[in-house]
């Protein structure tokens, strides 16, 4: 089986060996009996982070089917704990969220994806993040060869970002969820959300409600799953948005009122290491709008400049081959470098 069928960009190689693991038990089985071998190893679950070379995968891929959502605790004061193993779809548990009245998740509904990997990308959209729910996360060290559970504070949550990301010593195993009990939504702090729900910035609103507008804003942005919409075929937004030090903002500022005109000024969101601002905006300006690359096998979504999409018999290097012409684009217009979001495996940009 070729990883093309495994991940949302649905390109990728033949992996020399692939195990499912569908227990925590299993899952940690198969990564001892990889490392014990002294193989390559790769995890995937729902693989909407994942731009996987076309050619054949060294060593082992795992992949993580573990399931099972257990209410530890539920209370009218303390809200509830919810422990979810790695291998749930994330949208799924959203689902169950909404219908339970589990608050503090909504937001994020339509995102694709395991659980598993929402720690480690510290996934959010809307004004929520993970990082905002999370109590605990349970990771199989692979250095210590020991099972590990790590507090929120030792987590190490930033804009996309965790003590998980970056190195291959933390398998996940399951997440333990700390949400609140009730029948309306956290405050809704994303305004375009706002607006479409006819709320004020802050305003809440049912749960269900929150929850069918993220998916209409989502789809309007070809972020939710659809196998007949080739804007879907992407792995959500490619770039993450850049923090920039008050020096290098200035910079921006400057390269904008060049660039572009004098009452121009870019984005700007005050986060605790910098200011972010928008690389869809970047991109724009930088003269990639939506659907370049048309037509052709590779295009910016037609509905969203951030994702990079198949649309149809694409390989990766060609999607990374336009990742890499708009991250350059932008890098000669504006002196900023995007990243890439999503892992690159056996390529690089």
């Amino acid at each position: 089986m070729r990883l093309a069928e495994l991940t949302t960009l649905r390109v990728g190689g033949e992996p020399e060996r692939l195990v499912t693991a569908s227990t925590t038990d299993e899952l940690v089985d198969a990564v001892r009996e990889v490392d014990d071998a002294d193989e390559s190893l790769l995890l995937l679950a729902g693989g909407s982070n994942l731009l996987v070379s076309d050619e054949p995968v060294p060593g082992t891929v795992v992949r993580v089917a573990s399931s099972g959502v257990v209410v530890e605790s539920a209370d009218g004061c303390g809200g509830v704990n919810v422990r979810v193993a790695a291998g749930e779809p994330w949208d799924d548990l959203v689902a169950r969220a909404a219908d339970e009245g589990w608050v503090g998740i909504e937001a994020l509904s339509g995102i694709p994806g395991s659980v598993g990997a929402t720690p480690v990308q510290n996934v959010g959209a809307y004004g929520q993040e993970v990082s905002q729910t999370i109590a605990q996360v349970r990771v199989w060290d692979r250095f210590g060869q020991q099972v590990v559970t790590v507090a929120n504070a030792d987590c190490r949550f930033t804009y996309r970002h965790s003590a998980f990301k970056g190195t291959d010593r933390f398998v996940v195993l399951d997440v333990l969820f700390q949400l609140r009990l009730g029948d309306l939504s956290a405050p809704i702090g994303y305004r375009d959300l706002a607006q479409g729900l006819g709320v004020e910035v802050g305003g809440r609103v049912p749960l269900a409600d929150a929850r069918q507008a993220v998916l209409e804003q989502r789809r309007r942005r070809g972020m939710v799953l659809d196998a007949e919409d080739h804007d879907t075929w992407s792995a959500g937004s490619f770039f993450t948005n850049p923090i920039l030090s008050a020096t290098d903002f200035e910079r921006l500022r400057e390269r904008v009122r060049e660039r572009l005109g004098p009452d121009v000024e870019p984005p700007a969101w005050p986060e605790d290491a910098g200011t972010k601002t928008s690389a869809a905006w970047l991109i724009e300006r930088a003269g990639f709008g939506k659907g370049f690359g048309l037509p052709g096998r590779v295009a910016l979504s037609t509905k969203h400049t951030l994702a990079v999409t198949n649309r149809g018999g694409a390989s990766a290097a060609e999607l990374v081959a336009l990742a890499r012409v708009v991250r350059d684009g932008v890098q000669d217009e504006f002196a900023v470098t995007l990243v890439n979001e999503p892992v690159l495996v056996g390529l690089s940009l």
